[in-house]
């Protein structure tokens, strides 16, 4: 077994953080393309946006079956096979004409993609503990919102240039390029591997599932999410229809939310110390009264300027809360690394997916008000769960301070 060595450390860790952005890239890169892709492909734009559909409950689902595998098997063989598969069919979508063919090329970059988060964010839980750790997962956020605010710049200029094929080819190459750093430096990194065993599968998952603080983190995760997914489903349409804007703009709009994402999450780690439900509440409490005005605003008047005020006001405060829940979750089992980082990555990803598309059909989202609509859903969802869990790290406050009486009266 190729294991990483002390001095290979700090190299792989730079790895794994390159690639948590990489489900971000598989899902925004294509976005600005999404109009011009229904015409190619001489189809409906419904069709199209399932090949994010198809991409997120694949990713979702296998997170909750590649995490106990990868405990079992460990982190690097599964890894490097996943990300030369997701090469390939990047590689295979772009050469296609065929829906069918895209679709299921969708659902094989979905568990691919699956098998590599997982197998880097456990990475972080073998390799760091402690405050150290604390400290990378909070980051994990933060480097993910690199996917959504350079994917879709990115995908705007393909598409410009040379249309929506290219975006997939870029993720062909950004894929075997890892493949490549990955075979030269990389390892394994987990200490001792567990035996595989569906009942000891089961019951991990049942445990954390059946903890309501973790089940709690996990559906916040996917509603804070759902918000910028909802946008990215819409925004195509809003703003090169609606609008009658060029794809370059679509993508400028997709940094704009990427760097909104980014502004919470960073701002979550500068209050990392603050009182943990406190900095939730207030934070949802802030979407509310976003949303409520602006779905007003935008009843009389819309424009680009009003889509981006929804964007940097309820994308900046979903990504303060997505970064905190985030972390929270990825530690709250440490001794479940891979099963954890799968559980969590699945569960929010199927929550996301399956809100953000039954908004997009219900509401038929057509204009700036109906997507505030589907905001509103969203934020209302977010507070009531965040006020009713009792969250472990406020019930750990609250024994400390009764502790310090019964301490003061000893000493007394």
């Amino acid at each position: 077994m190729r294991n990483i060595k002390e001095s290979q450390i700090r190299s792989n860790t730079i790895v794994a953080l390159g690639l948590i952005p990489l489900s971000g890239f598989a899902m925004d890169v294509y976005i600005p393309s999404l109009p011009d892709m229904a015409t190619q492909l001489h189809t409906t734009p419904a069709a199209i946006q399932l090949t994010l559909s198809f991409f997120i409950i694949s990713y979702g689902i296998s997170q909750l079956i590649v995490g106990g595998l990868l405990d079992s098997y460990g982190r690097y063989w599964p890894t490097l096979f996943a990300m030369l598969s997701f090469s390939a069919a990047s590689f295979a979508i772009a050469w296609s004409q065929n829906m069918q063919v895209i679709y299921a090329m969708r659902v094989v970059q979905g568990f691919t993609v699956a098998v590599i988060v997982v197998g880097k964010r456990s990475f972080f839980v073998d390799m760091y503990k402690g405050e150290q750790l604390k400290k990378y997962t909070s980051l994990f956020s933060v480097i993910w919102a690199i996917g959504p605010i350079v994917a879709p710049f990115l995908g705007g200029f393909f598409q410009t240039t040379w249309g929506w094929t290219s975006n997939f080819i870029f993720l062909g190459f950004f894929s075997l390029i890892f493949f490549l750093i990955e075979l030269m430096i990389g390892g394994e990194s987990q200490k001792a591997r567990q035996p595989f065993s569906v009942r000891q599968v089961a019951s991990a998952y049942s445990k954390m599932v059946k903890t309501p603080d973790f089940t709690a983190g996990m559906v916040i995760l996917g509603l804070a999410y759902a918000m910028v997914l909802l946008y990215g489903m819409a925004s195509p349409f809003l703003i090169e229809h609606r609008l009658h804007l060029s794809p370059h703009v679509t993508g400028y709009c997709a940094l704009f939310s990427g760097v909104s994402v980014l502004t919470g999450g960073t701002l979550s780690r500068i209050m990392i110390k603050k009182p943990f439900v406190k900095k939730l509440v207030l934070a949802s409490s802030l979407q509310l009264v976003a949303v409520s005005l602006l779905i007003t605003l935008t009843f009389f008047y819309q424009s680009l300027p009003t889509l981006l005020l929804y964007v940097f006001l309820l994308h900046s405060t979903a990504g303060f809360i997505f970064n905190n829940l985030m972390s929270y979750t990825l530690i709250r089992f440490p001794e479940y690394a891979g099963k954890a980082a799968g559980l969590v990555g699945g569960g929010f990803s199927v929550v996301t997916s399956i809100l953000s598309s039954v908004l997009v059909n219900t509401l038929t989202i057509t204009n700036q008000t109906v997507l505030g609509i589907g905001y509103a859903v969203l934020a209302i969802g977010t507070m009531a769960i965040i006020v009713k869990a009792k969250w472990k790290v406020s019930e750990e406050a609250a024994a400390k301070k009764e502790e310090r009486p019964v301490q003061a009266s000893v000493a007394a």
